[in-house]
Parts: C-alpha cells; structure tokens; sequence
C-alpha cells in the first residue's frame, strides 16, 4: 500500500551543499550545450537534417540545442504507432502502469539539479522558480499514479441490484495529442504526460518550440523507467504543421494543450470537426490565458497586500497564466499600497539566471516576447503614469532582459488592464470601494486565478461566491497552486476549467463503461 501522497519539498539554496549542487548541474548542463536531438517514435531514433534551434534567452548567440523539424508526415506516423501501442497499453493493469508514474517520480527526485539546470538555461527561469516547477513535476507524477489506481473501477460507488452484477469502470481514450507550453516546460508536460499515459491512453508529444530541450529531457526520464515502445512518442516542429496535424487526426481522440487563448480557441474549434474516418468526438482539455487580478481594501493587511501583488505579478518576469497582472486598489489606500509596491519591485535584480541564486528574475522567453511586451510598454505609456521601468536593460550578452514595470492610474478597461501581456508588467488600477471593485475583477474575459486582501468577513464571504475565476486566493498571492491541493484551472477564455492536480482531473482522460451481468 502506498503511504499518503505530500508534497515535494523545495530546495533551500542558502545552504552551501544545495549550492554547489545545483552549480555543478549548470556546468555539466552547459557542457552539453549544442548537441543535435532526434524525433523518437515507437521507439525508433529519427534524426533529420532540417532542423531548428533553441537558443538561451540569456545569451541568444548561445545554442542549447538543435531539434528536428518534424512533418505532417511525422505527426501521422508517430500517430499511427500510438494507435498501434494503444492495442496492447490499454489493458495493462492501472497498477502497473501507475508504478512507472512512481519509478518516474523517484529518477526525477533525484535529477532534480539536473532538470533545474535545463530550465534556467533554456527558458531563463530563476533558481527559486525552475526548483518550483520541477517539484510540481514530481508531484504530478506521485499524485495522478494515485489517483489513476483510484478511478479505475468505481463500481462500488453503485447501489446494490441483487438480480446483476454490476461494474463501472473507467477506460482509456486512446491516443493523445499532448502540446504543452514553455513556460513551465517540465511540470505542465509532466502532468499532461502522466495525466494520460497512467489512465491507460497512448500519446504523441510535442514540446514548445522554445524550450524543446527540456521537453526531450521529460520524454528521455520516462522511457528511461521502461515505457513500452509506442507509448510516448516525442515530435518537434513547427506547431502549425506538426501540432496541426496532431489536432487534426482522425486517429487522435483528445488534446491536452496549455498555451495561448489564440491557439486554444483554433484547437477547440478544429478539434470538433469530423474527419474523414474519424468515429469518436474528440475531447479538448485546454488551459489558455488570464488577466489575472489582485483586489485590496481599506481593510486589508497593506504591507502584505503589498508583497503578494510584487510576487504575483513578477515571478518569472510574469509569464505565468496565473500572473497577477491588474492590481485593483480602493482609493483610501491606493498610494499607500502602490508606493510600497513600487518600493519592493524596485529592489529586484534582473539579470542572467545561470549566475546564482540571487538573481530574482530572469529574461524573458524570446525576441518576439521582448518585443510585444515592450509594444504594450509603449501602450501602457498613453493609458497610464510609468511608475518603474518600462526601458529593457542593456546586457553584454543581448539577453532578453525586462525591469519590473508599473504603471499606476490606469483605467479598468485599458488595454494593458484587459489584454494578457504574458512579461513583467503590472497595472495598477484605483476603484472607488470594494463593489467597485469587484466589479472590475470580472471585467476582463479571463477568469484563471485572482486574490483578495482583505479583512471584512462579509467582503471575504462575497468574494467566494462573486470573484469569478477558477482559482481564487484570500490574503495571499495569485500564483503558486499546488498539485492535489488546489487544482488548477480557469473559466471562460482562460479554458475548459480542467483542473489540473484535482482529484477528478483523471476523468478527462477517460470514458466510463458501466458493465452489468444478469446472475
């Protein structure tokens, strides 16, 4: 029997042995910068010689690696050697298949300088905020083998009918087209991974073209525990060839995707449709944007209102979909809590993550990143006052480094408090009193997470029942969920609200088969 799931405890780099670690990770990390990746299906090591890199975002003349431009031919290949795995997948036990989840879990515990390696270096994440997300991974991984085990026969949830036998099991889909983001490039491929592998489904996995090195390193640890070939396939390429043609599939029957609102809505859209041969409705598991907002009144605790609106709207330089990117501030304490805002952001240090521990935020993903966060710079010049930053720092490397910008004054229904940025920009908004608001909170399309400071318990109570989000956080930040203690995910354009780390996330990779026998 297994003991009780907990959480992944994470890494306290102030001491010197967890220091030296986590250095002599990156020094062999970046030994092994330049090296060039396959495609791997079935099995089978695919290399191409049409590729594309991936680059340090630090250090853009830095090649982390170099990856294979996968095909559409490529995507209905691998497809057609899931379908095949899938045959055979579909009826190994659930426990033996949440044991590779553990055995996975276990190697990634273990690696876990090594994974954080990889993460500062080809997304650009903090120490602090890669040792996050790779303890997210390995709870993920722990959780869902637990829950898989769980769900798998729920007959005893029927009521008694002595004349039958009565069964309802819950059955695997078949194969999945999992296209995670990279933002948190090891732990939200690991949980759509393990989410769908452990119920039983075969899968084709394409990582973000911007962080395709972590994904293959995800990939390599679960082969790596023995995953029967076909199982895990792993494709790179252009996402509007490769990841169109996963979606499009008459062989694929769900999509797990976390990304952009853009992309989700196209997904969910193409998904619907029919396909020539295609005998199933296929199932959309999307998890999209958010413009996520951060509400404080006159009864709030200001000094951590404060610090929970600096690190939900900056932690890695806010290329969270759960970046609390609106503060809301009733105007009796709307100077007071935006000049101390301003005050702690002010001390954070920007700069190249690889250098230690002390560098709180990172650079941000790409050239095109950089350059729609500063176009929205510019916008939030012509809607409101620039209270810090807004100029990107000078780097002798050319790294795509933000400063924390804020902007104060700024009107509920501008564009920088109602578009999601996606980089380390927060607006700051006044409202009148509480109802206000409030109603400023829900005015965006969005509805992923948010946070109330406050102290009035009836304000408290009329925010659980009215602040419209899937993840809502009472004096406390906006970011930061924890697998299998708050599970994650939005409302209206912020996705299908598949709530990942929940305990009912599981069903979505399945279909119930309700089985009685007349005795």
């Amino acid at each position: 029997m297994l003991p009780a799931y907990n959480i992944e405890s994470f890494s306290d780099f102030n001491k010197p042995e967890t220091d030296a670690a986590m250095r002599a990770a990156l020094a062999k990390a970046k030994s092994e910068l330049g090296r060039t990746y396959p495609l791997v299906i079935g099995g089978e090591v695919i290399q191409r010689s049409d590729t594309f890199t991936s680059i340090n975002p630090s250090n853009p003349s830095q090649v982390i690696g170099n990856f294979a431009n996968g095909t559409a031919e490529d995507a209905d290949h691998a497809i057609q050697v899931a379908s095949e795995a899938f045959k055979t997948w579909q009826y190994v036990s659930v426990e033996e298949r949440a044991r590779y989840l553990l055995r996975a879990a276990a190697a990634l515990r273990r690696r876990k300088a090594e994974f954080n390696a990889y993460m500062i270096l080809e997304a650009g994440k903090s120490w602090y905020e890669a040792d996050i997300d790779t303890a997210e991974a390995v709870d993920f991984l722990e959780f869902y083998a637990r829950q898989a085990v769980r769900i798998a026969d729920e007959s005893h949830t029927l009521a008694p009918y002595p004349p039958e036998q009565v069964g309802y099991y819950n059955i695997p889909l078949g194969v999945g087209a999992i296209i995670p983001p990279w933002n948190f490039p090891t732990a939200i491929p690991m949980g759509l991974l393990a989410a769908a592998i452990v119920t039983g489904n075969t899968v084709v996995f394409k990582p973000a073209e911007q962080t395709p090195l972590i994904g293959y390193k995800v990939a390599e640890l679960l082969w790596s525990v023995g995953l029967p070939k076909g199982v895990l396939n792993f494709l790179t390429g252009p996402g509007e060839v490769v990841g169109a043609r996963m979606v499009t599939s008459p062989l694929t029957r769900f999509i797990g995707f976390t990304g952009s609102k853009q992309v989700g809505l196209w997904i969910y859209e193409n998904a619907a449709k029919i396909q020539p041969g295609q005998k199933w409705l296929k199932r959309s598991i999307l998890e999209m944007g958010g413009k996520d907002a951060v509400l404080v009144d006159e009864t709030a605790n200001l000094e951590d209102a404060a610090q929970g609106i600096v690190q939900g709207a900056f932690g890695f330089q806010g290329q969270k979909c759960s970046a609390g990117s609106r503060a809301i501030i009733v105007d009796a304490v709307y100077d007071q809590v935006a000049n101390r805002v301003v005050e702690i952001a002010s001390k954070l240090t920007v700069g190249s993550p690889d250098e230690g521990n002390h560098i709180n935020m990172g650079p941000v993903v790409d050239q095109e990143a950089f350059n729609k966060i500063k176009d929205y710079i510019e916008i939030g010049t012509q809607e409101g006052k620039l209270l810090l930053g807004g100029q990107p720092i000078e780097s002798p490397t050319n790294g795509y480094f933000l400063p924390p910008t804020i902007f104060g004054d700024v009107a509920w229904d501008a564009r920088i408090a109602q578009e999601e940025i996606f980089g380390p920009v927060l607006a700051m908004v006044k409202a009148s009193d509480f109802s206000e608001g409030l109603r400023i909170v829900n005015s965006t399309e969005y509805g992923l997470t948010g946070a109330l400071f406050s102290n009035d318990r009836e304000r408290l109570e009329q925010a659980r029942r009215e602040f419209h989000v899937g993840n809502l956080y009472l004096n406390r930040k906006c970011s930061g969920a924890l697998v299998g203690i708050h599970p994650f995910g939005g409302f209206n354009m912020s996705g299908t609200d598949s709530k990942g780390g929940g305990a009912d996330y599981l069903l979505q990779f399945t279909q119930g088969k309700s089985v009685a026998e007349r005795l």
